[in-house]
């Protein structure tokens, strides 16, 4: 029995339509209702598809279900995550909008907005697919409902074709993501498996296994104002000390002269006059020795302001968002070498990307489970050019029933081939 796509198609425009935007700051679990709506429907969705054990849980907002072992082969417990919410941009009054067999030809949106192959060139990777837009006034979603769609795709197929033996597999669907807060609150005890994976941007072929480490940084100057005509000795410049902090950075290790693998430190804001400066910085680095000399850069820049200005003129409060999973992942390569030996058997080419951001693995790897970041199929994320074909949803639920196929297969052999980039 094949896949269905038209089932995949209509579950991934449905979850579109609901506005599962997450918000900064309200406190709540999960930030916004509309979330929690997509999760108690995905909930009924799972229950309705014969999972097992599916729960919604109040303190973490996750939704868990299991598809059981079909077979009385041994194979470990393996999961898949998705997330509910979307990003920072419209995400009211979503209309998706469906082009069946793309031609390849620009496609106005509406809003003045025009998708086009010149300004978006992986759109000429889907000509002749069946292309889904928002209607140029919202974001699409399909960051992560793309996910949400390829992942029901699989439990459908495997509720459909028994024949298709399979260990035990755990399915997590959880809330924003997008403000890294989701997956920190998550409680792992209720998600059993040895490894997972999140489908989380991303072409067919893409596997990342490592992201950004993150830190965040809130640096304050407090200056002494003194009238300028009598300042000789005495006026000590707050605006002055933080220029003087942002020149001791290195220099061109920035967002803009970076690319792949490659890190950087951003000044977010800078604001200040002589009796007061504040700086907001990010840190970004793959490399997890790379990302501890940058904070010490900025803890030393502060210590030598502080000695040339006099203790307590500089503070600094740098905190860490995330770790990427890379150096765990590492350590278990089988969960890499696994999805190698999955895209092979579909024909797709491998390709190890450095996924510039984070994921909720990180925060999931952290807590025990190595957890890399597979694809979704969408495109052009977090705006009104966001894109998904059906073909690469069902595509998705195909590698990942070939996935738990394999592990099955290869359970008791496992590929662990060091790992490289």
């Amino acid at each position: 029995m094949p896949f269905d796509r038209t089932y995949i198609q209509q579950k991934f425009i449905d979850y579109c339509k609901l506005n599962t935007r997450s918000v900064d700051g309200t406190g709540e679990v999960p930030t916004t209702p509309g979330q929690t709506v997509l999760l108690h429907k995905i909930a009924k969705e799972l229950t309705g598809l014969g999972l097992q054990d599916v729960s919604y849980s109040e303190q973490d907002a996750y939704v868990v279900g299991c598809i059981p072992a079909n077979t009385a082969q041994a194979a470990s417990p393996i999961g898949f995550v998705a997330h509910v919410d979307t990003a920072d941009f419209n995400s009211e009054h979503v209309q998706p909008q469906v082009h069946e067999h793309y031609d390849g030809r620009d496609l106005v949106l509406g809003n003045g907005r025009i998708l086009s192959a010149k300004e978006f060139p992986s759109l000429k990777k889907v000509i002749g697919q069946t292309l889904i837009t928002a209607s140029g006034d919202t974001l699409l979603g399909a960051d992560d409902k793309a996910g949400i769609a390829g992942l029901l795709g699989m439990a459908k197929y495997l509720q459909e074709n028994p024949s298709v033996k399979h260990g035990e597999i755990w399915l997590a669907f959880g809330p924003d993501e997008e403000i890294g807060r989701g997956a920190a609150r998550f409680d792992v005890s209720r998600f059993p498996v040895e490894f997972a994976y999140t489908l989380d941007n991303g072409n067919p072929g893409d596997i990342a296994y490592e992201t950004f480490n993150a830190a965040s940084a809130h640096v304050e100057f407090k200056g002494t104002v003194v009238h300028p005509g009598e300042a000789y000795g005495l006026m000590v410049n707050a605006a002055l000390m933080a220029s003087e902090f942002i020149q001791g950075l290195p220099a061109g290790f920035t967002p803009e002269n970076s690319k792949d693998y490659q890190g950087y430190i951003m000044v977010l804001n800078n604001q200040g006059n002589v009796d007061h400066a504040a700086i907001d910085l990010i840190v970004r680095s793959f490399d997890t020795a790379e990302f501890n000399h940058s904070k010490q850069l900025l803890l030393d820049l502060v210590g030598q302001l502080n000695q040339k200005y006099g203790t307590g003129r500089v503070t600094i409060d740098l905190e860490d968002q995330y770790h990427s999973p890379g150096d765990v992942i590492k350590q278990h390569p089988y969960v890499v070498n696994l999805v190698h030996h999955a895209y092979q058997a579909l024909g797709l080419p491998i390709h190890h990307i450095p996924f510039r951001g984070g994921t909720d693995g990180d925060f999931i790897t952290e807590k025990g489970i190595p957890t890399p970041n597979l694809f979704n199929g969408g495109a052009n994320f977090h705006g009104p050019y966001e894109y998904a074909t059906t073909e690469q949803m069902v595509l998705l639920s195909k590698t990942l029933v070939e996935i738990v196929r394999q592990h099955l297969l290869l359970n008791n052999q496992r590929d662990e081939t060091p790992l490289s980039r």
